[in-house]
């Protein structure tokens, strides 16, 4: 008779390790804290942070403060959620225990490094709406306001720009961009994808020198060091380096003909 079959271990528990800090004022307060909560199939962080939040108590059996995190939508369309998980920027509300965590290992969560602590998981991502406004990431109606049919265009160009405009604002490219860096000038991958989405625009493309102008000084998108490893963790997959190629390419030709048009 062959040896008997061996029961697959059937995962009990999950194990968390959370970077916390009190408030913005409180650098000194930064420290960190470790849970331990029951594990169920399909888990994801954001529910390992619920199961927190119902009992605050440390695996040491400490009553703690309830975490403090960000979350609205829950599928992905927010990207309020974002964190570091293991060392990578992801979205609580889609990344599974599994997946991070095949073999029961500690999972470590951290607040997205780019911006100021709020408290504990919260930061303050005002930086990426100034970029924006910089780069005038809107479109001018003007008078086409009380028009009653706006511009016509292809169905191919509308899929295009749609792809482009799947930005949800988490900030995961500009958490793993090596020049993104606080205090820094550079605007990031996802305020260059947002011009030129207004660019492709058949009314954003009036406005076109505007904004490709406005990247091209300090901190433009000549500063950007081609990584490409914001397209790598951007969870909606937009090819940020074909907008900051492209947008890259307007710069330079404003520079070098711009004059013309003047």
């Amino acid at each position: 008779m062959g040896e008997p079959e061996k029961k697959n271990k059937v995962r009990a528990t999950v194990r968390l390790r959370v970077v916390r800090q009190d408030s913005p004022d409180k650098p000194g307060s930064r420290r960190v804290e470790e849970f331990e909560l029951p594990f169920s199939p399909q888990m994801t962080i954001h529910g390992c942070l619920e199961a927190v939040r119902k009992k605050p108590e440390t695996s040491a059996g400490a009553r703690v403060l309830p975490i403090a995190w960000e979350a609205s939508c829950l599928e992905e369309s927010c990207g309020s959620c974002a964190m570091i998980i293991n060392g990578r920027a992801r979205l609580a509300c889609s990344t599974s225990v599994e997946s991070v965590s095949p073999a029961g290992q500690t999972i470590t969560l951290e607040p997205l490094s780019k911006f100021p602590v709020e408290r504990d998981l919260v930061v303050d991502r005002g930086r990426m709406s100034d970029a924006l406004e910089r780069v005038h990431a809107w479109v001018t109606l003007g008078d086409l306001q009380s028009a009653a049919i706006g511009p016509r265009e292809s169905e191919e160009n509308q899929q295009r720009r749609l792809e482009l405009a799947s930005c949800i604002g988490c900030g995961a490219c500009l958490e793993a961009c090596p020049v993104y860096v606080p205090g820094g000038d550079f605007v990031g991958a996802a305020a260059i994808n947002r011009a030129h989405l207004m660019n492709q625009h058949p009314s954003g493309a009036m406005e076109k020198r505007k904004r490709v102008r406005s990247l091209m000084g300090d901190g433009g998108v000549a500063d950007c060091g081609k990584a490409q490893v914001c397209v790598e963790v951007c969870p909606k997959q937009i090819p940020l380096t074909e907008s900051i190629s492209k947008v890259s390419r307007d710069a330079t030709k404003e520079l070098f003909w711009g004059w013309l048009a003047d």
